[in-house]
């Protein structure tokens, strides 16, 4: 698992002067930070796959206990995400040894919320009666919480250490140790779901712990890679950190709104899916593989959003506006021609995407139907994507974080209900909900970044 560090980091290049090289600097970002963010999906994939092949039982147990952990987690990362902002604005202001104080700011953050984090995992089961579940349900659903709760340190203090590498236009080395992790993780699962070579069959829960013992590995990869860093004096990983006091205080006034924005966003689309669960199991699972290929597809359009935002931090911290205004919208333009494809497949071949999750046909029907509504405004979504990250590198944390908790759950939501019920659409009214919100984000933020972007441009 572990990278190589074969390249020392050469000093800050000058601004991009044409598109062409807007375009190159951001898909050398955006490549390895897609990959990185699969294998963390691949992860999980792996995980539902092998519990299910053990029993349906342990499978439905894994998936009632995921689902509030991953919230959970968002709100973590959201917390943690301000290390990116302020790591790329030193990089572009050649500030380089206040980068590996952010990380290690960073860092004493998610030790602290990781045990936060690990403590409220323990109480799974009486989160799941309290919200009505069947008690057995409830039961086995909190053994996968609870050992889900022991990988939740591993997972935040890991992710200033990539942040703080995406910050320095290094995603490579996140990228490799992420998706080396998916064979030990697949090792170590055959050994504690099933019960090989000694150990006790345990099932999802089995999953869960060799899941959080892989990432555990993870950050000690990390970890050690960025205290073995070559120029790791130039970006001071090992010096000592000056104005702790100051540099936490900005990582928590940039994490406390998109804690929040991920929080009730995911929150909103949890609440679609319980409004699909409504419509009955055929819908609940059609409408569910829709999300499922739709959050395949993003990790695309994210990529794109995380280089976008490192781009427009080093615009800030050169002072060079026109560069971030550049930066902002050729990620815009990428991601609307990337998704614009995925769009055509999904609306001319809805049925074929559906039917690689099920052979039921009644789920394949529901399912095409709602991805190629999905296939019309996949545009919009990976717009609103690209434009919210762009806003949060250079700065702008609380009006995308409140336009983002509207669109969610002042449009997407009610429409969608609407939608679904009143005007009797199902499955397809849901996913009609999710246009009218992406577009709505799309525009606002769109429109926020004009104004943005046209301001004096200064570091955090």
């Amino acid at each position: 698992m572990a990278p190589t560090d074969s390249v020392v980091q050469a000093p800050a290049r000058p601004p991009a002067n044409t598109i062409a090289e807007h375009i190159k600097r951001t898909l050398t970002l955006a490549v390895p930070v897609v990959l990185a963010r699969s294998g963390v999906l691949i992860m999980a994939a792996v995980d539902t796959a092998m519990t299910g092949r053990s029993s349906g039982t342990e499978l439905a147990y894994i998936g009632i206990g995921i689902a509030p952990t991953i919230s959970l987690m968002l709100v973590g990362l959201g917390l943690l995400l301000g290390v990116s902002i302020m790591v790329a604005q030193a990089d572009g202001a050649e500030a380089h040894s206040e980068c590996g104080m952010i990380w290690r700011v960073g860092m004493w953050h998610a030790a602290a919320l990781g045990l936060v984090f690990l403590l409220i995992c323990q109480f799974g089961e009486w989160f799941l009666l309290a919200i009505g579940q069947d008690p057995d349900l409830a039961e086995g659903g909190g053994r996968v919480i609870a050992a889900f709760g022991w990988g939740m340190p591993a997972i935040l203090l890991s992710m200033p250490a990539i942040f703080f590498l995406e910050g320095i236009s290094r995603p490579v080395p996140g990228m490799v140790v992420m998706l080396s992790a998916n064979p030990v993780n697949f090792g170590f699962n055959w050994l504690t779901i099933y019960g090989n070579w000694g150990f006790p069959a345990m099932g999802a829960e089995g999953a869960m712990l060799a899941t959080s013992a892989t990432r555990w590995l993870i950050f000690a990869v990390l970890l050690a890679y960025v205290y073995g860093m070559r120029d790791g004096e130039k970006y001071g990983v090992r010096a000592r950190v000056r104005g702790a006091a100051v540099i936490g205080k900005k990582l928590r006034r940039l994490g406390y709104p998109i804690a929040v924005a991920h929080g009730l966003e995911t929150s909103a689309f949890t609440a679609m899916t319980m409004m699909a669960g409504y419509l009955g199991a055929t819908a609940l699972a059609g409408y569910q593989i829709s999300i499922n290929i739709l959050a395949l597809i993003f990790m695309s359009a994210i990529g794109i959003a995380t280089a976008t935002s490192v781009r427009v931090g080093n615009a800030v911290g050169r002072a060079d506006p026109v560069g971030l205004r550049r930066a902002g919208w050729t990620g815009l333009g990428m991601v609307m021609v990337l998704m614009a494809g995925f769009g055509i497949l999904f609306v001319s071949f809805p049925g074929t995407f559906a039917a690689v999750y099920t052979h039921d046909p009644a789920v394949i029907a529901v399912a095409a139907g709602a991805l190629a509504i999905a296939g019309l405004f996949v545009v919009f979504d990976g717009a609103q994507a690209v434009l919210v990250q762009a806003l949060r590198g250079a700065g702008d944390v609380w009006v995308p974080t409140l336009w983002q908790i509207g669109w969610a759950w002042l449009i997407a939501v009610p429409c969608g209900a609407y939608f679904a019920f009143t005007l009797g659409y199902g499955p397809n009214g849901l996913m009609g909900g999710i246009f009218v919100g992406v577009v709505a984000a799309a525009v606002g933020h769109a429109l926020r970044f004009q104004v943005i972007s046209r301001r004096d441009v200064a570091r955090i």
